[in-house]
C-alpha cells in the first residue's frame, strides 16, 4: 500500500503545479485539430491541425526538461531517460480529435472552466490526459530520480480515424517493454472488443424528396444533432419533441433533430438523432419509395443496438455483447449512404458481418461494404503489469475495484504489452450541462485530473520496480 506521507507529498506537489497545468490544456483544446486530409502535405499527413497540436505537445515536453522529438508529422517522443534506454515504459496519448458538431453551447475551441469543469473539444479525449500525463512523469524527474527505465510519452496525432500515427511508430520504433494509455476508462482496462465499420449505400434515388443529407460527424460517435432538407409543405408536417422544422421558401423544409449522443461502444442511454429523423421521415411520408426503403434499412440498424435487427447479435464471456450504431448518413451521387459500426466479441468476425449486412442489404435493395476491421485484443489480467495497476488504483482511491474489457478501441490494441488506465470514472455522475467524449460539450471534472495525476504518478513507479 502506498505511503500516507508520499500521498500526501504528491497532493501539494500537485496543488502547486495546477494553475499551470489548466493552462497547458487551454492551450492544447484551444486548437482545433481535426484530421484534414485536404491539406494534407510533408510534414503534416493529417493536416495542419493535428501538426500544430503535436507540435505544441512537444514544446510543452520539451519545457518540461524532456528530450522530445516529431517524427516527419507521423508521431511525436518525448523521454527521460533511465539507466537502461533500451528498456521503456510508455504512456500513448493523442492530441488530435473527433469534428464538432452544431450543438455546442460555446466555442470548443476555447476553453473554459466552470464550477470545477474543463468544457471544450479534448479536455478529456484526449488533451487533458496527455497533460496530466506529461505531468506525472515530470514529478519524478523534479524529484531528482532517474528510473531502471527509461520513461517516454508517446504523441499521436492520429488515433480518431486511420492510426496512420501508431503505424508509423512501430514500423520505426521497437516496441515498449509496456506502455498504458490514459484514454479510457479506469480501473484498468486489459482487453478490448474488435472494432468492425462499413457502409450500407441505396440503389439509385428514383424521384427523391430528400434534397441534402449529410448527418453525424463521424463512424464511432452517436449524433446528438442531425439534419435533412426535403421538399415538403411545413403546414403538412406535425410537431414532434426533439424535432425542429424549418421553411426554405422554395418548397423544402429543413427537419432538424437532438437526441443524446455518445461514442459508439457505449450506446446504451444515447438517443441517435439519425434515427429520429428516419423516424419522422417515415412517419410523415416525406420521401419516395425508393427512399422509404433505404431509411426502413436505417432504422433496423439503429433501433436495436445488439445488431439483432441486422442479424448481428453476439456474446462472449470475455467481453459480453456485441453493439452497432448507425453514425453517419449522407446522400451522395444520387445513392443514399450509412455508416455501421460495431464493437464485438471474440464469437463473431468480419466474414460473419460481411454475410450477415450483405443479407440485410439486399433485402432492402441496397448494398454493403467493409470499411475496416481490428480483431479484439487483450493480454493475461494475472500478469504482473495489470496486477500492480489495480492495486495502485485501489490504493489511492480506497475503492476495491477489478480489471474489465471494454468496447472502446485505445491504441493499446496496437501493442504488444499495453493497457488502457483511465481516466474516465463512468460511475461519477456529472452535470447535465458537462458533454461526454465525442459529443457536444466535452467536458472533463479538475478534480478527477488531479486524482488521475496523483494515480499515474505512483503507477509509474510501481512499474518501474517489474524486473524485466
Amino acid at each position: 500500500m502506498a505511503d500516507t506521507e508520499f500521498l500526501k507529498n504528491i497532493d501539494a506537489w500537485i496543488d502547486s503545479k495546477w494553475e499551470e497545468i489548466v493552462s497547458e490544456i487551454e492551450t492544447l483544446v484551444n486548437i482545433p485539430s481535426q484530421e484534414d486530409l485536404e491539406h494534407a502535405g510533408p510534414g503534416m499527413p493529417f493536416g495542419p491541425g493535428p501538426r500544430k497540436a503535436l507540435d505544441a505537445g512537444l514544446d510543452l515536453a520539451a519545457r518540461l526538461g524532456m528530450d522530445a522529438q516529431c517524427h516527419e508529422g507521423y508521431v511525436g517522443t518525448a523521454d527521460y531517460k533511465g539507466l537502461d534506454d533500451s528498456k521503456k515504459i510508455c504512456q500513448i496519448a493523442h492530441l488530435d480529435t473527433v469534428p464538432c458538431g452544431p450543438g455546442w453551447t460555446q466555442d470548443p475551441h476555447k476553453m473554459t472552466r466552470r464550477d470545477g469543469f474543463l468544457i471544450g473539444r479534448g479536455t478529456l479525449d484526449d488533451k487533458g490526459p496527455f497533460v496530466i500525463g506529461l505531468y506525472a512523469m515530470r514529478y519524478w524527474h523534479e524529484q531528482g530520480i532517474q528510473f531502471p527505465y527509461t520513461m517516454r510519452m508517446i504523441l499521436g496525432s492520429n488515433e480518431e480515424t486511420s492510426l496512420r500515427d501508431v503505424e508509423y511508430y512501430n514500423e520505426h520504433f521497437e516496441q515498449p517493454t509496456f506502455l498504458f494509455t490514459p484514454d479510457a476508462e479506469f480501473p484498468v482496462c486489459y482487453g478490448e472488443k474488435g472494432i468492425y465499420q462499413g457502409v450500407f449505400t441505396s440503389g439509385p434515388i428514383a424521384d427523391g424528396k430528400i434534397v441534402s443529407w449529410r448527418a453525424g460527424e463521424a463512424f464511432n460517435a452517436i449524433p446528438t444533432d442531425a439534419s435533412v432538407t426535403v421538399q415538403a409543405d411545413l403546414a403538412g408536417l406535425p410537431e414532434r419533441s426533439g424535432i425542429a422544422l424549418s421553411d426554405n421558401g422554395d418548397g423544402t423544409v429543413t427537419i432538424a433533430a437532438k437526441g443524446k449522443g455518445g461514442h459508439a461502444s457505449m450506446p446504451a442511454g444515447t438517443v441517435n438523432a439519425i434515427g429520429m429523423l428516419v423516424d419522422y421521415m417515415l412517419e410523415n411520408d416525406t420521401v419516395s419509395p425508393s427512399e422509404r426503403r433505404f431509411l426502413e434499412l436505417q432504422k433496423a440498424l439503429i433501433d436495436d443496438y445488439t445488431g439483432s435487427g441486422v442479424d448481428c447479435a453476439a456474446s462472449d464471456e470475455l467481453f459480453g455483447d456485441l453493439t452497432i450504431i448507425g453514425g453517419m448518413a449522407w446522400l451522395e451521387d444520387g445513392r443514399l449512404h450509412q455508416s455501421v459500426d460495431s464493437r464485438y466479441p471474440t464469437t463473431f468476425g468480419r466474414e460473419q458481418f460481411e454475410q450477415a449486412l450483405a443479407s440485410v442489404a439486399e433485402r432492402y435493395g441496397a448494398t454493403y461494404a467493409t470499411d475496416n476491421d481490428t480483431e479484439p485484443f487483450y493480454i493475461d489480467p494475472n500478469g504482473e503489469e495489470i496486477q500492480r495497476l489495480i492495486r495502485v488504483y485501489n490504493d489511492v482511491t480506497g475503492e476495491d475495484r477489478t480489471p474489465f474489457t471494454i468496447g472502446g478501441g485505445t491504441y493499446a490494441r496496437e501493442f504488444k504489452n499495453a493497457a488502457a488506465f483511465g481516466p474516465e470514472m463512468p460511475w461519477v455522475t456529472y452535470p447535465d450541462w458537462v458533454g461526454p467524449m465525442h459529443g457536444d460539450d466535452e467536458g472533463m471534472s479538475e478534480e478527477q485530473l488531479k486524482l488521475s495525476l496523483k494515480i499515474y504518478i505512483v503507477a509509474l513507479n510501481e512499474l518501474m520496480r517489474i524486473e524485466y
